[in-house]
C-alpha cells in the first residue's frame, strides 16, 4: 500500500507525478527545484539562494509526510554544471546534523525550467 503526499508549501508537480509517496515506512520525495510555492516563480538569484529554495521545498514535503531531515537516508543531486558543486554542497550540508545520508551528485545536460540544481530524497521511519 502507498500513500500519496502533497502540500501547498512546496511547488505543485509540473507533470504526472506526486510530490512524494510513502510505502512501508519509506518516503520517496520527487526531485525539487527552486520554485517558490507562494508565487510559482523560479528563484535563480544565485546558486546559494537557489539551493536554499530547493532545500526548503524538500523540507516542506518531508514535514507534510511527518518526516524530517534526520530521516533522510539517500539523496540525489542533479547539477547543470559541476562547477556549482562546492556552493550547493555548502548549503545542502547545513540542513543535516552531521549524520549525512548516502548521496550521489551528477551533472546533467539540462534540468526542468532551466534551473541549476534539483534534489530528490528518500527517507525512512521504521
Amino acid at each position: 500500500m502507498k500513500t500519496i503526499i502533497n502540500t501547498k508549501n512546496a511547488p505543485a508537480p509540473i507533470g504526472p507525478y506526486s510530490q512524494a509517496v510513502i510505502a512501508n515506512g519509506f518516503l520517496f520525495v520527487s526531485g525539487q527545484v527552486a520554485i517558490n510555492p507562494e508565487n510559482g516563480e523560479i528563484n535563480l538569484g544565485s546558486i546559494i539562494e537557489e539551493t536554499h529554495q530547493v532545500m526548503r521545498n524538500v523540507k516542506a514535503v518531508l514535514l507534510e509526510a511527518g518526516y524530517a531531515f534526520e530521516h533522510v537516508i539517500k539523496t540525489t543531486i542533479f547539477l547543470s554544471d559541476m562547477e556549482l558543486f562546492a556552493s550547493v554542497n555548502e548549503v545542502y550540508g547545513a540542513y543535516f546534523d552531521g549524520a549525512y545520508p548516502a548521496r550521489e551528485t551528477v551533472a546533467v545536460k539540462g534540468l526542468p525550467k532551466g534551473v541549476n540544481v534539483e534534489i530528490s530524497v528518500t527517507a525512512f521511519k521504521g
